[in-house]
């Protein structure tokens, strides 16, 4: 069934009123007509079945029958990822939203040579692969900042897994460890997932790798651990992918 994010505030009964845009999708792409289901969504009220009640000049209006689901929120893991060419950009925020990751923050690293985005393209890919992926909520993303400032405004608890190139980095089964210091063993109970225990992120970094400085820091701080993606040097859409999916795997919610 045919889902749509919506803005709208839903309950039973509730009207919703698409933008001209998805109107136009459900109609002249979709060829749904009056009486005609789909599913609904916002972020906050779980996912609605609706049906098109009516026909207007601006599109399109639905109305909620029954709720299918309650509003549930995967893994807190934010990817913070250095800018890059617009396409690998694009393909990074849309396989963030299909592997789960709830914000994603783009960074301005030594070695980074591209600094602006457009975010409402970014979001737009976002919420298409939401739609798609069945999720009930859409990532944020962010305005570019430095990665110093990031760092500078961090909040502890939220641990950082730092993706290091230059090798010597243990592999990514660390992340089996309670502390960013790797020791100790894995207790799935305290992984964030659903919003309970430690927090994640995951920094890719650009093209060039990062400059020493950067990762000198970046291994010094109390809350981040370094893995390993593997023998191989990868791009950086390649890298974000593959950690996101190797997180996942090792604590992420892919065995609920």
């Amino acid at each position: 069934m045919i889902r749509l994010h919506v803005t709208t505030d839903l309950s039973a009964s509730a009207a919703v009123a698409p933008t001209p845009d998805q109107s136009r999708y459900l109609t002249g792409v979709m060829r749904l007509s009056q009486g005609d289901a789909l599913l609904v969504f916002n972020g906050r009220d779980g996912e609605w079945r609706a049906v098109i009640t009516e026909f207007t000049k601006r599109g399109v209006i639905l109305r909620c029958e029954d709720r299918v689901r309650p509003q549930s929120l995967g893994p807190d893991l934010e990817l913070i990822v250095a800018l890059v060419k617009k396409s690998r950009v694009e393909t990074i925020v849309e396989k963030a939203a299909e592997l789960g990751v709830r914000r994603v923050r783009p960074t301005i690293t030594r070695r980074t040579n591209v600094e602006k985005v457009r975010l409402d393209r970014l979001d737009a890919i976002a919420i298409e692969a939401a739609e798609q992926t069945g999720r009930l909520d859409v990532p944020v993303v962010d305005d570019p900042m430095k990665l110093d400032a990031i760092l500078d405004g961090w909040n502890a608890e939220r641990r950082l897994m730092f993706c290091d190139e230059t090798g010597g980095a243990p592999a990514i089964g660390a992340l089996s460890s309670p502390s960013p210091s790797g020791g100790g063993s894995s207790s799935r109970s305290d992984d964030g997932v659903g919003g309970s225990g430690p927090k994640w992120a995951i920094l890719i970094g650009p093209e060039g790798g990062f400059a020493p400085e950067e990762r000198d820091r970046l291994r010094s701080l109390p809350f981040t651990i370094a893995v390993s993606l593997g023998p191989r040097i990868l791009r950086a859409d390649t890298a974000a992918i593959a950690a996101m999916t190797l997180w996942q795997a090792a604590v992420g919610d892919w065995d609920r």
